[in-house]
């Protein structure tokens, strides 16, 4: 059973809700780490690197507000739709780079390594840890340092997790995503020689509110 059924069509689609934004707003919000606009903390948790790499870098914004700040950045993502939209609106920002790919295929091929890695709800969320946390780990600078962030584990529910794409009506599409405890991230990071490591679930605005799970950590 494979664990994304399409993952090109899921990506797609998905990108084809996403709303565009006038290119101020989108760089001013580039760094949501959170789900809720001007909440929690910004870029710098990723210290101050000369160069990055998003994993799961959607229309890119990210990658370009960080390219305005002189940091060469790459953004690597599954769907065509979305590379092909952040080329288009920002392949002529000197230091943004946009590729295409599975992030497992591109780290494994990859030589070069970067002073910060990333995902904001992003490829890591959908991704086995036990598969990408090896390849992550040498593709990063020694100190260099990884930062991600995704929604937190449902209480009592944890590992993989599926989810169908088309809600529960149409042509089968489904994908998974993993979450975990901020202690059991902490723990699987620091085995894979990650160190500095900090995991932690930032409140939302309403305290009432679904949080979101951010770890930051070096490599050693």
């Amino acid at each position: 059973m494979p664990l994304i059924s399409d993952p090109t069509a899921y990506w797609d689609r998905y990108a084809g809700g996403v709303a565009d934004e006038n290119p101020e707003s989108a760089l001013k919000n580039a760094f949501g780490w959170t789900q809720y606009e001007g909440h929690g903390p910004g870029d710098e948790l990723l210290g101050e690197p000369a160069t990055a790499l998003e994993l799961g870098s959607g229309r890119g914004n990210a990658v370009a507000a960080l390219a305005t700040k002189g940091v060469e950045a790459v953004g690597v993502d599954l769907s065509p739709r979305q590379v092909a939209s952040a080329q288009a609106r920002w392949s002529g920002l000197p230091g943004a780079h946009f590729r295409r790919g599975d992030v497992l295929g591109f780290l494994a091929e990859a030589d070069e390594r970067w002073d910060a890695i990333y995902s904001i709800w992003g490829a890591l969320w959908f991704a086995d840890p036990q598969r990408w946390l090896p390849v992550v780990h040498e593709r990063l600078a020694p100190g260099g340092r990884l930062v991600f962030s995704h929604a937190p584990a449902v209480p009592g529910s944890y590992g993989a997790q599926g989810m169908y794409g088309n809600g529960f009506a149409g042509r089968r599409l489904w994908i998974y995503r993993w979450a975990y405890e901020p202690e059991t991230w902490a723990d699987l990071l620091r085995v894979r020689g990650f160190a500095d490591v900090e995991a932690w679930v930032e409140p939302a605005p309403d305290p009432d509110d679904v949080g979101t799970l951010l770890v930051t950590c070096r490599r050693a």
